[in-house]
């Protein structure tokens, strides 16, 4: 059965809980490592799905990060062969940028739970459908995207107005992160690079983040369990092509 393909940009971001609803179809992923190398050719057209994940650079440090430019190929590349493609963060800006949108700063950063609101085009996607309008999820971004042409938006915040969007049919773009589990909430705020940047952020309380955990995570469970495993349902189609 084809794997599934996760671009993976740092050690902390990894699938999360998306690992649960892959396996549970059967599913198996490969992680390509991009911080310790990048793959000459990468083939995407025979993976079953792409998850291109989160991490603290912003999409044009290019010359800090060069797999950033090569991402972009990548990702177009799988769009146009209509595989299913999620990208969570820093994957939605690519995902984005890959569509010839702009990614900007969003002039304050989102890093703790919040809530999001469902657009109306969310009651009939395929990923958000039957889910109450108002969500909660965790947030780490200081970046945002605009919703690329043709693409549908699908989610907003108080705070950033492009939460989500869809491309084409099978294409997903998240500012959240859905994912997360509670290894990867502590593993975030705890990290060296994590307190560095939440250091001079006074809106924002790493222990206050830390309390609401377990809230936190029941309270996105109800979007988790619907958005990932739906997800998961795709690539399970597509692996069997």
């Amino acid at each position: 059965m084809k794997p599934i393909l996760a671009l993976q940009h740092v050690p902390g971001e990894t699938l999360g809980t998306l690992e649960t609803y892959f396996r549970n179809v059967g599913l198996t992923w490969q992680m390509i490592e991009l911080f310790h190398s990048v793959p000459e050719r990468l083939d995407v057209r025979g993976a079953a799905g792409l998850v291109v994940l989160g991490g603290p650079m912003n999409v044009d440090e290019v010359g800090k990060y060069p797999f950033l430019g090569v991402e972009l190929d990548w990702i177009r590349d799988a769009v146009a062969a209509r595989l299913p493609v999620l990208g969570i963060c820093l994957g939605s800006q690519l995902l984005a940028k890959s569509l010839g949108a702009k990614v900007h700063a969003n002039g304050v950063k989102e890093i703790g739970w919040y809530g999001v609101e469902l657009a109306p085009a969310a009651a009939a996607d395929p990923l958000f459908d039957g889910l109450p309008a108002r969500q909660t999820v965790f947030q780490w971004h200081g970046d945002t995207f605009e919703i690329p042409q043709g693409a549908t938006h699908l989610a907003s915040s108080a705070l950033c107005a492009h939460q989500a969007f869809r491309y084409g049919t099978s294409a997903w773009g998240l500012q959240f992160h859905v994912e997360v589990t509670r290894e990867m909430v502590f593993d975030w705020l705890d990290c060296p690079q994590g307190r560095e940047e939440l250091a001079p952020l006074d809106y924002i309380d790493p222990e206050a983040i830390w309390a609401r955990v377990d809230v936190g995570l029941a309270a996105m469970r109800r979007m988790g369990d619907r958005v990932l495993p739906a997800f998961a349902a795709l690539c399970a189609a597509a692996a069997r092509l």
